[in-house]
């Protein structure tokens, strides 16, 4: 039988709200997820998902991406969600993906070329908060994933993205290196929950965040009782996000780096 991922025809789904909808896409170290969400952020079919191919130039994700999405219900616009810094729809950073290749490299223009949509590209930890914050306070997040993402937030105002994972975290480490996926395996669940604990202080006495979220794959594996500023929230809100990047209301407000 043909898998989801394979299929040429549009996938069916249920009445949606009133509105331009919105193609979103998260690339990450692992995998490529997409789906297809409704004015109010609420996703239209379920989202589909390949693993990330590797080696990961630009070309070869693009073609992923296109080929993923391609049985997907119609849309008007693109977000995508990407592992490192992006400025005005280029790419700075991609420390899981391979560094040379993805510098300055202008995603949002390839894949609107591909798509023959508009395209606006943040980064995937900034487009998980977007999903999750309730727009009150200083909420940060980070994502428990292949690598370690943060963004941080006042009022809903949405911060210059910060590499947080790749600064000095404990033993000369850096978060991705104490955090990541990598790490998780190397070290077992019982030290990588220990290091998260201290991970969640560090943060705090960094930010003074009001609320802390919680998202990515691996926040599947926090066994440690959270402190009650402290949440976990679904991977579902990494696609949510999508829609709140086309918003400008104020608790939603998008920044152009």
């Amino acid at each position: 039988m043909t898998s989801l991922t394979e299929s040429t025809t549009p996938i069916a789904g249920p009445a949606p709200a009133a509105g331009p909808m919105t193609l979103a896409i998260d690339i990450g170290g692992t995998g490529l997820k997409a789906s297809v969400l409704d004015a109010d952020g609420n996703l239209v079919v379920p989202r589909v998902r390949v693993p990330t191919p590797h080696p990961s130039p630009p070309a070869v994700v693009i073609e992923a991406v296109v080929k993923l999405v391609s049985p997907l219900p119609s849309y008007e616009r693109v977000s995508v969600g990407f592992p490192g810094v992006v400025r005005k729809g280029r790419t700075v950073t991609a420390a899981n993906l391979g560094q040379d290749d993805w510098a300055g490299f202008d995603l949002a223009e390839a894949l609107s070329r591909h798509l023959n949509k508009p395209v606006k590209v943040k980064n995937d930890a900034d487009l998980q908060g977007l999903g999750a914050i309730r727009g009150q306070g200083i909420e940060m997040v980070i994502t428990l994933g292949t690598g370690f993402g943060t963004a941080l937030f006042d009022d809903g105002f949405i911060a210059t993205h910060i590499e947080l994972a790749h600064h000095p975290f404990r033993k000369g480490d850096t978060y991705e290196e104490q955090l990541g996926n990598a790490a998780l395996e190397k070290a077992g669940r019982r030290k990588w929950n220990k290091r998260l604990r201290k991970a969640i202080d560090t943060i705090r006495a960094l930010t003074n965040f009001d609320t802390l979220y919680i998202g990515g794959g691996n926040a599947k594996r926090i066994d440690i009782e959270l402190p009650h500023d402290v949440e976990i929230v679904s991977n579902d809100n990494g696609m949510r996000g999508g829609v709140w990047l086309w918003r400008h209301d104020r608790h939603h407000l998008i920044l152009d780096d």
